[in-house]
């Protein structure tokens, strides 16, 4: 099938940009703000057009999805639904609006739901401050179906958590296979929406991040071999 040209000024600025992404910069290209507006001249909000065609199932990436763009980079990952064709430029109901985006950040505590980073706070090590986002995580339900539900997560966890898919009905049988303290110990941290780490446990995760000669001299101190 035949597109229509990009350059045909009688399509409405957001058609035309799809299109200019389809036929110029092409799947897994990247482009900039400047060269949107080279391809535009005199349209002010060119790159607001490229961003509305997030609403119709096209996915652009920037930096904060993809660390390996620059600042000023865009990647054009998979284009959505045709909006120059006739009845085409629909929005999906599953995108979200601002309301119901408010209301999953406040259910989930305003927090990424995969490390617990806040909007704002310094990534440990870095000078990178978190942001917090919408993404999309598949879950497994009984029954053999599945889901696609939103979460909030920053702008990290996002890039590497793509394809995660969360089991919700493996989830479920083991929460039924326990007992005793192990189930009220979940179910108090179920109703903190936390958990406590012990002194042991922090040091253990802190340990699994050293390098090999370091941990060897924690072992030393414990009076144990080298690994």
């Amino acid at each position: 099938m035949t597109l229509p040209s990009w350059e045909n000024e009688k399509l409405g600025t957001m058609k035309r940009a799809a299109l200019w992404l389809l036929t110029v910069v092409q799947e897994g290209g990247t482009f900039t703000k400047e060269e949107v507006k080279a391809a535009f001249p005199g349209i002010s909000q060119a790159d607001r057009r490229v961003r509305d065609l997030r609403d119709y199932g096209w996915k652009i990436d920037t930096h904060r999805e993809d660390a390996s763009l620059g600042q000023h980079e865009q990647r054009f990952v998979a284009a959505g639904q045709p909006v120059w064709e006739p009845g085409k430029a629909t929005k999906s109901t599953s995108v979200l609006t601002d309301t119901q985006r408010r209301a999953v950040l406040t259910r989930d505590g305003n927090r990424c739901r995969s490390c617990g980073i806040t909007p704002g706070q310094i990534y440990s090590g870095t000078f990178e401050s978190a942001q917090i986002d919408i993404a999309r995580r598949k879950v497994k339900l009984t029954g053999g179906t599945s889901s696609v539900q939103p979460i909030a997560e920053c702008n990290r966890c996002r890039v590497g958590g793509r394809t995660l898919e969360a089991d919700l009905a493996a989830m479920l049988d083991g929460v039924q296979k326990l007992g005793g303290l192990q189930l009220q110990t979940l179910k108090d941290w179920v109703s903190a929406d936390e958990r406590e780490f012990s002194v042991v446990e922090r040091l253990w995760a802190d340990y699994r991040t050293l390098p090999a000669e370091a941990r060897d001299k924690v072992r030393e101190s414990l009076g144990l071999p080298p690994a």
